[in-house]
């Protein structure tokens, strides 16, 4: 069954079930009585975390099956550890993160629910500074703590799956899901995530950095050398703008928000060791930097 399909006899089990979990009761009846019932739940997350990890785990194995993880101890220690200082000093702290390298030249970066981060070796490669790498960590922790994937699972996929999932009651339904969503080109179409959810994964952040020490420019930074990329070939950074399409609106909100914050001395924009890493990675085959020849 196609993944349109399934959204549609979602949408429709959810409109007929006379079984939903006890404990979403009220929250279902209120989505069974709203107009166009589909429509009613555009922001709402059912899940636990115990439930938004279980299902970002099984994602997570799916996906690993497609993709090349990168292995260099150094590198990934390094990234890991920039990770989880983000993660520590985010608005959602209280889970773990699980923070790994994928072996590609592109540039990308993606959450998915529960804590999950990946982030491509190429991305690492164009960051000139290391609060521009942790800027964009920041944005993916940003979704997780705003649980965007979340909030577009229960979206996408409509509360009757996912009260099954979650109660017991069709306890295979994320494994096939996932594997229906062919690969992460799929899961990445499923978890997509709206304006909204980008804007505030941006201004979290701008928070998450300047709460771990580190400088909030770097966001902005980032986007703007994002942008520049793709003014001069448009298309280079397909994936990434298809997942996480940045925008001089965006640009412009973080920088009006950095400047809006109090000054704080002792910031770190770069570090030695994070220069370091980037000597340890292979060269990009296509830099997107690099002037391309006539």
């Amino acid at each position: 069954m196609k993944i349109q399909a399934l959204i549609r006899h979602a949408l429709k089990g959810l409109c007929r079930s006379p079984a939903l979990k006890p404990a979403a009761w009220s929250l279902s009846l209120f989505l069974l009585t709203a107009p166009g019932c589909g429509s009613a739940f555009q922001n709402i997350n059912i899940l636990s975390d115990a439930d938004e990890i279980a299902l970002g785990r099984e994602f997570s194995r799916e996906i690993e099956r497609e993709v090349k993880l990168y292995t260099d101890p150094e590198v990934v220690r390094y990234v890991d550890e920039l990770g989880q200082t983000l993660a520590r000093h985010s608005t959602r702290s209280n889970i773990q993160y699980y923070i790994k390298v994928v072996d590609t030249d592109e540039v990308n970066a993606f959450a998915l629910p529960g804590g999950f981060l990946y982030v491509n070796r190429g991305l690492i490669s164009i960051a000139a500074t290391e609060s521009e790498l942790a800027g964009v960590i920041g944005h993916e922790i940003g979704h997780v703590a705003g649980r965007h994937g979340a909030k577009a699972l229960t979206r996408q996929l409509g509360l009757e799956i996912i009260l099954g999932m979650i109660s017991g009651r069709n306890p295979t339904g994320v494994q096939r899901v996932a594997s229906q969503l062919a690969g992460v080109g799929g899961i990445l179409s499923m978890l997509h995530y709206s304006r909204q959810a980008e804007r505030e994964a941006d201004a979290l952040a701008v928070v998450n950095l300047r709460e771990a020490g580190y400088d909030p420019g770097g966001v902005t930074v980032f986007f703007e050398k994002l942008l520049k990329i793709n003014d001069r070939e448009p298309g280079a950074l397909a994936t990434l703008f298809a997942t996480h399409p940045p925008s001089r609106e965006r640009i412009e909100n973080t920088r009006k928000q950095i400047a809006a914050m109090p000054a704080l001395e002792g910031l770190s924009t770069d570090s030695e060791r994070f220069q370091r890493i980037k000597t340890l990675l292979p060269p990009l085959k296509d830099n997107p930097l690099e002037n391309k020849k006539e």
